[in-house]
């Protein structure tokens, strides 16, 4: 099959499309013929290394993090899965790959995609989806009534985390510029800040939770605006020794992450609230439950732009670059 890889870290002329040899389900697995391919910033960062500490990936390496598409074969031991099925997913740790033409994930990461929307809006979803969804849902516990600053408003988490958040009956401020704030608003923000020319610092005030997505800086500018007891979320780090721990990483490394967030830890101490790091993780029935608030019509994805397989590289470079309002998506028209 065909597929986008790199053979080393920061390779110089980025990704490369390669002849490689087709996946092989176990027999928890199923193969998935990828009909699209959602594009995110972590696949950057993976491609710098940012990661290989604690994803020790081996190369080469099939990139891409998120997959929409057909079953074409399911393993012996899967149950809820079946030739035919239309799915999506984002693929485990050290078994990502959806910048290909085949694919196999293990059926616990896979949920059957929403009825109502394309292959390309379905391979938008997944790791935006999970991430907001572990972030809003599972670790600050969102309730109705409560107050959540989300930053950068159009980005790919953003325009996701603003509709969970309005699904969950919370008050939603978020960032954006000015070019954008007519679709953040449309999205369900109730408070929008142009951040070139406003600071929300001087805006907001008693928040329960706060999404960072930013640079130390606005980490820090939160930590300020939530109530006492409120909590930060940074999906940008600094990660943390409970991360550390939760992936299992060794006790050098636990030490690295204890010292890289004791800073952030001890100015939210003094603040009386709680700052935690967030990796998202792939799991098929936390999206099965966002397949739900799809169908039902609480939450729309925002694609952006889609390239085609062969520019997956100039898919990349425009993530990079900051204008995408929603996601960027990589289509197969082969398999479509």
């Amino acid at each position: 099959m065909k597929a986008f890889i790199i053979d080393r870290y920061k390779p110089k002329d980025g990704m490369q499309m390669a002849e490689v040899a087709d996946p092989v389900p176990g027999e928890n697995d199923v193969l998935i013929r990828v009909h699209a391919a959602g594009v995110n910033l972590l696949d950057s960062k993976i491609e710098t290394g940012e990661f290989k500490a604690m994803l020790p990936y081996k190369f080469p390496l099939i990139m891409g993090h998120d997959v929409a598409g057909v079953v074409i074969k399911a393993g012996t031991r899967v149950k809820k899965f079946k030739a035919g099925d239309q799915v999506y997913a984002r693929p485990a740790d050290l078994r990502i790959g959806t910048f290909a033409q085949l694919i196999a994930i293990h059926e616990a990461d896979v949920a059957l995609m929403p009825g109502s929307l394309s292959m390309e809006e379905a391979a938008s979803i997944p790791l935006v989806g999970l991430t907001a969804w572990q972030a809003l849902v599972e670790k600050a516990n969102l309730k109705k009534g409560q107050k959540v600053f989300i930053q950068a408003g159009s980005g790919g988490v953003g325009t996701f985390a603003i509709q969970l958040a309005k699904h969950l009956g919370a008050t939603v401020a978020a960032t954006t510029s000015a070019a954008n704030i007519e679709m953040v608003e449309s999205l369900g923000a109730d408070v929008v800040i142009d951040y070139r020319t406003q600071d929300f610092e001087t805006v907001l005030k008693d928040y329960d939770v706060v999404l960072n997505s930013q640079d130390a800086k606005t980490l820090e500018k939160s930590l300020r605006i939530l109530k006492p007891g409120g909590k930060l979320i940074s999906i940008s780090g600094p990660p943390d020794v409970a991360f550390a721990r939760k992936v299992g990483l060794n006790l050098m490394l636990k030490i690295i992450m204890f010292l890289l967030s004791f800073a952030t830890k001890r100015k939210a101490r003094r603040l009386g609230v709680d700052y935690s790091f967030l990796f998202m993780e792939a799991n098929g029935s936390q999206l099965s439950k966002i397949t739900d608030l799809i169908n039902s019509g609480f939450i729309r994805p925002v694609v952006d732009k889609t390239f085609p397989f062969a520019q997956a590289n100039d898919a990349l470079t425009y993530v990079e670059s900051g204008r995408a309002k929603g996601k960027a998506v990589i289509t197969l028209p082969d398999y479509v």
